[in-house]
């Protein structure tokens, strides 16, 4: 029987005969009855890189109530006819995705990506946002999100959908990201903790707005509340700034009114 060849500097493992213990999890087997889904397409890319994500980014969360009472009296007075106007809905989440865009400009900190032996702070500000058809998942990008209007923002949502419902999205459409918005209060959702995009810093989550009694003056007042949870990495990031970031979109999107709203 040959002799192992040996590489210069690499030892060779001697075998002793036995069969060795498999190493692994192991998989488990469809019984009679159950249904096997392969996993291939997008749902493949998806697990990939949410094990990627999981397994090389410490993440950490912070959350922080938002009263956006005037801001859903605002919008609902004004969908209709921005609706019969423009041809496509405003919906509450353009508010939340431009409010995001603008904090991004004061905390670019949270526009960076981790490179090993160093940090990339992304000049261009583009939001990722998740868009779902049937049981697939998709994340396209708003290009530029920090330059546009409130209008501008709601038809790059409006389109980015549409594209996505009709299997038309380009790898262009999901290429650049730099921070994930997820509107996970779409299913009805007020607390999540997401994982982050890689190779992205964080992600925030805008859970569903919630109509509660709210302590104001001593008094009790029905007010709309939205929770915004956000998970970050901690190799970049720290609880300071980002606390910073959440409290100043806070800030923004619970001083946003009729007379301080700018859709153009």
């Amino acid at each position: 029987m040959p002799k192992p060849v040996q590489e210069e500097g690499i030892p060779v493992a001697k075998s002793d005969g036995k069969k060795k213990p498999e190493t692994g999890t192991k998989q488990p087997q469809a019984q009679s009855g159950d249904i096997e889904i392969p996993v291939k397409g997008v749902r493949k890319v998806i697990a990939q890189n949410m094990v990627k994500s999981t397994q090389e980014i410490p993440h950490a969360w912070m959350t922080v109530e938002v009263d956006v009472t005037d801001l859903v009296s605002y919008r609902n007075k004004v969908k209709s006819e921005f609706k019969n106007t423009e041809g496509f809905g405003l919906t509450f989440f353009a508010f939340f995705v431009k409010s995001v865009a603008q904090a991004l400009k004061e905390y670019p900190q949270l526009n960076s990506m981790w490179a090993g032996d160093k940090i990339i702070q992304k000049k261009e500000i583009n939001l990722s946002i998740a868009v779902a058809k049937e049981s697939e998942l998709f994340v396209p990008v708003i290009k530029h999100a920090d330059e546009k209007t409130i209008k501008a923002t709601a038809r790059d949502i409006y389109e980015l959908a549409r594209k996505a419902r009709n299997g038309k999205l380009t790898s262009e459409d999901m290429q650049g990201g730099t921070f994930t918005v997820n509107n996970t209060g779409t299913f009805g959702s007020i607390s999540s903790m997401g994982v982050i995009n890689h190779p992205q810093a964080a992600i925030l989550q805008v859970e569903s707005i919630v109509r509660r009694p709210v302590i104001i003056n001593d008094m009790f007042a029905a007010r709309d509340i939205v929770n915004l949870g956000l998970s970050f990495d901690h190799r970049i990031l720290d609880g300071l700034v980002c606390g910073r970031f959440l409290s100043r979109v806070k800030e923004i999107l619970e001083n946003m009114n009729e007379e301080t709203i700018n859709l153009y």
